[in-house]
């Protein structure tokens, strides 16, 4: 299982072989157990064809096989492309096509797209249904079928190891390549900047499809040792549930779905007592939530970063989370960032730029694009389209995306920061900014909020009237709309195109 150093020797030595290194639905497995299938399912990808440089692409949702195909893959010098399972057929289409992926492991959720695209992606040689059903054969017969001899394949810390496609909320997405050494620094910041031990008990909740769901906490607990238990899906008794029975130590979470615990009626009388901490990213907390699990003993870190950057480029520990609250944190050991002008220029403390960030973390490009990598890496820095700024102690704070910043009458409106006032008013959930077109100013705000179940009715207007008390009046969106849901990411990420689009 190479994790970026380098050609791997003949033998390899496990850090806990007798340890229970994957928990999935009441079966446990060792990692000399995990080491035997990964080495039967390389094998098996070998015997149909795979072979160094390929891709080998894995959708659906959390299951232990997408691990295994991340590392057989990987000991081939194959790339793994990890395919969210929520998309429709249309776009999986274009994301196998894209890649070339010769061989394709899916879940139960895209047995449907599998079927419709048989015939179509006829450079996909083998089909491999997790959960049976569907075209192609069944995992555990493929797996069964291949040696548990080692493979032998020298694989370079430069080979292409993971492929994650973008978003694609401004157009079609892209694959940032990530390369064993991407990942193996990504692993070690996040074991420097983490209080993550050998006896770790990690849960594995967020989507492992996505980059931080796999590699903030689940493979560097991996890498020590530890034992990853892991939840197809996000459900939230069933994690209140497992916090307590298992003892978990640690878990990544996006802020929604640390905003779904404390919100749960089970939560005041939850057993939180073993968790050591929550790693949080994908957006600021608020001091709200930052208050409620404090009050509940539990040590939050905030991460930022993206999939470009596997994905870590600033970490909040806990320790600074109330005195720093809102911030992004400082820089990973092996990751430098800095906030510049529009000429690329470090700007001084406190002065809105754009993040740029350099390591060895850094993404090698994108897949296929070219002049797409030159744009995201001029000069040797990733351009990460965030506006931030960084006060006088190396504090980040990001402002906005720089798309999402709108202009109004002259005056640069960073969404976060209304939405942020939004949330500061007890009733109000969940909040979304954006900027439309205003003939007047320009741009103006419209918001969009979520209330509390058991919260009074609250109509825009009066929300309006009790936010200005709280921003400058440029800042004030021009109209709020009260709405049962705002539409999110598989990560929990609020989907402004979507808003943009209805509004």
């Amino acid at each position: 299982m190479n994790l970026g150093i380098g050609s791997w020797p003949a033998r390899r030595v496990m850090v806990r072989p007798d340890s229970v290194a994957v928990v999935f639905e009441g079966r446990s497995v060792t990692y000399r157990e995990f080491e035997v299938r990964v080495r039967k399912l390389a094998n098996a990808l070998r015997a149909c064809g795979v072979r160094h440089g390929d891709r080998v692409a894995y959708m659906g949702f959390n299951h232990p096989a997408l691990l295994e195909t991340f590392f057989a893959a990987g000991s081939l010098g194959a790339a793994a492309v990890l395919v969210n399972p929520r998309l429709r057929q249309a776009e999986v289409e274009y994301i196998l096509g894209d890649c070339g992926a010769t061989t394709v492991v899916f879940g139960q959720d895209q047995r449907e797209n599998a079927a419709g695209l048989e015939a179509e992606l006829t450079g996909v040689r083998t089909w491999v249904s997790v959960d049976g059903g569907g075209p192609g054969e069944e995992y555990e017969r493929f797996l069964a079928s291949g040696s548990e001899e080692p493979v032998d394949e020298p694989v370079e810390q430069d080979d292409l190891a993971l492929i994650m496609y973008t978003s694609g909320t401004t157009g079609r997405p892209k694959g940032a390549m990530l390369t064993h050494q991407n990942l193996f620094y990504q692993y070690v910041n996040a074991l420097i900047g983490q209080d993550l031990r050998q006896d770790e008990v990690h849960l594995a909740v967020a989507p492992l499809f996505h980059i931080a769901g796999l590699n903030m906490m689940t493979l560097p607990t991996f890498m020590l040792g530890g034992t990853i238990i892991i939840h197809r899906q996000f459900r939230t008794p069933d994690v209140l549930r497992e916090l307590a029975e298992s003892r978990v130590t640690s878990a990544f979470m996006v802020p929604a779905m640390l905003d779904a615990l404390s919100n749960a009626p089970q939560f005041p009388d939850a057993d939180l007592s073993s968790v050591r901490g929550f790693m949080v990213g994908g957006s600021p907390l608020t001091e709200r939530m930052l208050t409620t699990w404090a009050q509940r003993g539990v040590p939050v870190m905030q991460g930022f970063g993206m999939t470009e950057t596997a994905p870590g480029v600033r970490m909040l520990e806990p320790r600074d989370g109330r005195l720093k609250q809102g911030s992004a944190g400082r820089p990973h050991f092996f990751t430098e960032s800095l906030v510049v002008d529009l000429d690329g220029n470090p700007v001084p403390a406190g002065t809105p730029g754009e993040v740029i960030a350099c390591g060895p973390n850094v993404m090698k490009g994108y897949w296929n694009k070219p002049e797409e990598t030159a744009k995201a890496l001029e000069g040797g820095w990733y351009h990460s389209g965030d506006i931030a700024v960084e006060d006088e102690d190396g504090y980040l704070y990001i402002k906005d995306r720089m798309k999402d910043m709108y202009i109004s009458g002259g005056e640069n409106v960073y969404p976060a920061e209304v939405e942020n006032a939004l949330l500061g008013l007890e009733e109000i959930q969940e909040a979304a900014v954006i900027g439309v077109p205003d003939e007047r100013w320009g741009e103006t705000g419209r918001a969009f909020v979520v209330l509390f179940e058991d919260a009074p009715e609250l109509s825009g207007d009066e929300i309006l009237t009790r936010l200005r008390e709280r921003l400058a009046t440029y800042k004030l969106p021009a109209r709020v709309e009260v709405v049962a849901e705002l539409p999110r990411t598989t990560t929990g990420k609020i989907q402004k195109n979507v808003l943009r689009e209805r509004a």
